[in-house]
């Protein structure tokens, strides 16, 4: 390749990197105030925000920008500018499991900001500790992928060989050499960077989904192929959607690394121990200790939404298959059919340059009206005549089971109290009253028919005591069963003493 085409070539690639909405989003003029309300509105962890309460959010933090002089805020409402950002690929509409619009951050976004989050840090210069890690990345990696039998044996004994001699000497008591504060400030920085890039992968996994969703639905509306073909195509999509593209695949590993109780244990643990470092307090913040605490958390925050947005895909395929009209498929085909036999017919009796005009679509009917109902002979008949009972049938009832079934006997119920208090013994209440009765009259309507008797009597107005809230009232039933029913206490008044309104 010659030197003039190799810079065409790279400037063709530089320009399409700059054409991508992360750079578009950094470059523009207005990217810090667009970054920073991403940043106070979104967090790290990228959470589903609903449409009104983000535009309220944009609107609010527009209002404090306008204080500086210095800072070039965008014009227009909190609403506009979503709309826009939405059209830069930098903010994503959806439906939230509860059918809520929420906007989220899209892969674009996520990946704007991790370079600036990346910028505001302090950046590691060259150290020992970044040396030894790229070593140790590339040894793992050779160990793993190299083809060659004896050479892949020969790295692990003596990766083996290493640690030995170093648990002996550990194991022996000799001297254990402490990290210096350089190392952990290198490796907690490469630890925060690491972790920083899992929102935006997490993100275009979601999205590479949210694609295959909205090409399935194209597919099935376009309707080009048949029905059976485009079914059992998506069925096989579907099934191999993990393993079809790179961020598919990738996202299965870390859900099989994940999946597993142990690995995350383990990894909670480190975590823990490295936050519990002596040196951990001088060098990380309230926020980096924070964000290193909830990589678990955050990691599977990252795989429920992934999750989700796979059973959407599934979802899509199944309400096709259920909602797709079979019965207009087959009339489409029978109509088909009829006009091919005819053809057939047609082509038969003449020759093979003959023509006739026939219209694309077929003419009006003219009809004044249309009967919507047809004569049935059945709409003739008579009903069945109506069959009147034996009044000899009806079951026979005495007397004293119709006053049984009937309300309460209040002139009997108002008898007995005045027969109870004209015999200057206190009945104290009514509960007790009604205790003493017989069981014709202790049933539950007879207690509906004293507290209408103490109603008339203004004995419902007297205040309670806390200790007698209730009372029990065990009533009969007229087929002999107890039921006992909790009633407010009804204290009767003692017929000797003078009512509550005229004591002293």
């Amino acid at each position: 390749m010659s030197d003039g085409s190799y810079i065409a070539s790279e400037l063709a690639r530089v320009g399409a990197a700059f054409a991508r909405p992360t750079l578009t989003l950094l470059h523009q003029r207005q990217a810090p105030v667009v970054i920073t309300i991403f940043r106070a509105a979104f967090g790290r962890d990228n959470k589903p925000i609903p449409t009104a309460r983000l535009h309220t959010q944009v609107e609010e933090h527009l209002a404090v920008f306008r204080r500086d002089p210095d800072a070039d805020v965008p014009t227009g409402s909190g609403r506009d500018l979503c709309q826009r950002w939405m059209r830069g690929q930098w903010l994503v509409r959806s439906l939230d499991e509860s059918g809520e619009e929420v906007y989220a951050l899209t892969s674009h976004a996520q990946q704007a900001l991790e370079l600036v989050k990346n910028l505001t840090r302090d950046r590691a210069t060259l150290s020992e500790h970044r040396i030894a890690t790229i070593l140790t990345t590339v040894r793992r990696f050779n160990s793993e992928a190299n083809p060659d039998r004896s050479s892949r044996v020969g790295i692990l004994n003596a990766e083996i060989a290493r640690l030995t001699a170093e648990r002996d000497r550990l194991v022996d008591g000799a001297e254990l050499v402490g990290a210096t504060e350089d190392f952990m400030l290198e490796g907690y920085t490469e630890l925060m960077s690491l972790v920083s890039a899992l929102p935006s992968d997490f993100a275009r996994v979601e999205e590479r989904f949210a694609t295959i969703r909205s090409e399935i639905l194209a597919a099935f509306r376009a309707e080009d192929r048949p029905a059976g073909e485009v079914i059992d195509d998506y069925l096989a999509r579907a099934d191999a959607l993990m393993t079809a593209t790179h961020e598919g695949r990738a996202f299965e590993g870390a859900f099989a690394l994940l999946r597993d109780d142990a690995t995350v244990t383990q990894l909670r643990e480190d975590l823990g121990d490295l936050l519990d470092h002596p040196l951990s307090d001088g060098l990380l913040g309230e926020a980096d200790r924070a964000e290193l605490r909830g990589t678990v958390r955050l990691v599977r925050d990252g795989l429920d939404r992934v999750l989700s947005q796979r059973s959407r895909v599934t979802a899509t395929l199944k309400e096709y298959i259920v909602s797709h009209d079979v019965a207009r498929d087959r009339e489409l085909e029978q109509t088909l059919r009829q006009v091919e036999s005819e053809l057939m017919t047609w082509m038969a009796t003449t020759g093979p340059r003959a023509s006739i005009d026939l219209p694309l679509l077929p003419a009006r009917v003219s009809v004044e009206h249309l009967r919507e109902r047809f004569h049935d002979p059945a709409d003739d008949r008579l009903p069945d005549p109506i069959t009147a009972p034996d009044p000899d049938d009806a079951p026979r009832l005495t007397l004293e089971q119709l006053k049984a079934q009937g309300g309460p006997q209040l002139t009997v119920l108002r008898g007995r109290l005045d027969e109870a208090r004209a015999q200057l013994v206190p009945v104290g209440s009514m509960g007790s009253f009604f205790g003493g009765l017989e069981p014709s009259l202790r049933r539950p309507v007879e207690i509906l028919g004293l507290l209408h008797l103490a109603a008339e009597l203004g004995w419902l107005e007297q205040e309670a005591q806390p200790e007698e809230q209730g009372e029990a009232y065990a009533a009969v039933r007229p087929d002999g069963s107890l039921r006992t029913f909790d009633v407010p206490r009804t204290p009767v008044p003692d017929p000797d003493l003078p009512p509550v309104e005229d004591q002293p």
